[in-house]
């Protein structure tokens, strides 16, 4: 299973006190607490426009390349692995001025045992939320509609998340997140060092119930522990 397909996001709160955001009344009525993010659903990604503004808008999960022919890449493209952002066509353009924050408070991922995969939700032991490092990408389609779609980035997995999965979403810490979203920061080499495997002292794991395997299921119940 592809790393960070599924994650969480609860503390609504934190997108508007890490920021000064600009937001609609529209955009507020579609934020609500999820418990099963799945690719291809809508959730709000933070970002910096070229007024250097805050900005935060509903995105597509799944990048689609401003010079795709379709939207068929998105369902390819939900991760994008660190180590070649800078160097695979579809991100190392938008690597330079369109990365964004997308708020999360867990994530699940599933370790293969005995023939069976077994869901594990992963979040900080402290609980507070946090943001995934992403980049975002605006295509559009023969009349001129606009689609903005993002991917999660990935590094190595820390100690904690290892015996569970080799890799792990790029977790920023909150005084890195400002220069992440700056758009005035275009050299490669700066970018990339922001993105480290989280500490895993850090972090914990545990197991969940398999309801969390169907994108339809959507509650609390399944971020608890189960024996």
């Amino acid at each position: 299973m592809i790393m960070c397909g599924r994650f969480v996001f609860v503390d609504i709160g934190a997108i508007f006190s890490k920021f000064r955001i600009t937001i609609t009344e529209d955009i507020i009525k579609e934020i609500t607490p999820r418990y099963n993010i799945a690719p291809s659903q809508y959730i709000p990604v933070i970002y910096q426009n070229k007024e250097q503004e805050y900005k935060m808008e509903m995105m597509k999960w799944g990048l689609v390349p401003f010079w795709a022919k379709n939207q068929k890449t998105a369902s390819r493209m939900i991760n994008a692995r660190a180590e070649t952002i800078t160097t695979k066509p579809s991100f190392k353009h938008i690597l330079k001025t369109k990365r964004c924050l997308v708020p999360a408070s867990g994530f699940y991922e599933w370790k293969k045992i005995d023939n069976k995969k077994v869901p594990y939700y992963i979040e900080l032991k402290n609980n507070n939320s946090f943001s995934f490092a992403g980049l975002y990408d605006i295509w559009k389609d023969s009349v001129g509609n606009e689609l903005k779609t993002f991917t999660i980035i990935t590094t190595d997995a820390n100690n904690t998340i290892k015996p569970i999965h080799d890799r792990m979403p790029a977790i920023l810490h909150k005084e890195v997140e400002g220069q992440w979203l700056n758009v005035k920061i275009q050299n490669p080499e700066s970018i990339i060092q922001l993105l480290k495997p989280f500490p895993a002292d850090n972090m914990k794991t545990y197991v969940v119930s398999n309801e969390v395997n169907n994108p339809r299921n959507d509650n609390a119940q399944l971020t608890r522990e189960v024996n």
